[in-house]
């Protein structure tokens, strides 16, 4: 029984020293400015949009809301806070879109998802999540500027 485990014990370790093999790309002032952990990822908040509880018909003011939503997304994208956002096909769970915020807690996320008029007005609802990705995530933003034709204002 000694001898399986040790050979078991063995096989443990030898595998756990496969698994962190050092990365000979890896870049520390990269990895440091995008607060990357030893295996190049961090800690962000997923919102997961739903439809919410108002059903008003009003044309003009559904507009006006997801103008502002629009708006907002723009804002946060722009000040660093949402790296990424957007719609969701037809479900049945009611799943409208998502965003993905780069902060460091649920609490701050809420307070962003409270600044957009769609939620303000119960139009859209989110539920946030920890969620667990790579650091340089926010790098794709860059390109994804420069590929869309137009500019949603």
């Amino acid at each position: 029984m000694k001898f399986i485990l040790t050979i078991l014990l063995l096989l443990f370790v030898s595998y756990s020293s496969l698994a962190q093999t050092p990365n000979p790309d890896y870049d520390s002032t990269l990895a440091q400015k995008l607060g990357a952990d030893d295996y190049g990822m961090k800690s962000y908040v997923l919102a997961i949009l739903k439809t919410g509880s108002n059903t008003t018909t009003d044309k003009a003011f559904i507009d006006s809301c997801f103008r502002g939503h629009m708006n907002n997304i723009s804002r946060l994208v722009d000040e660093g806070k949402l790296i990424v956002a957007g719609p969701l096909g037809k479900n049945e769970n009611t799943y409208r879109g998502i965003f993905i915020f780069d902060v460091p807690t649920i609490e701050e996320a809420g307070a962003l998802v409270q600044s957009d008029p769609a939620v303000n007005s119960k139009l859209l609802e989110a539920e946030l999540y920890s969620w667990y990705g790579s650091a340089a995530l926010s790098e794709y933003l860059d390109a994804a500027l420069k590929i869309g034709k137009y500019k949603i204002n």
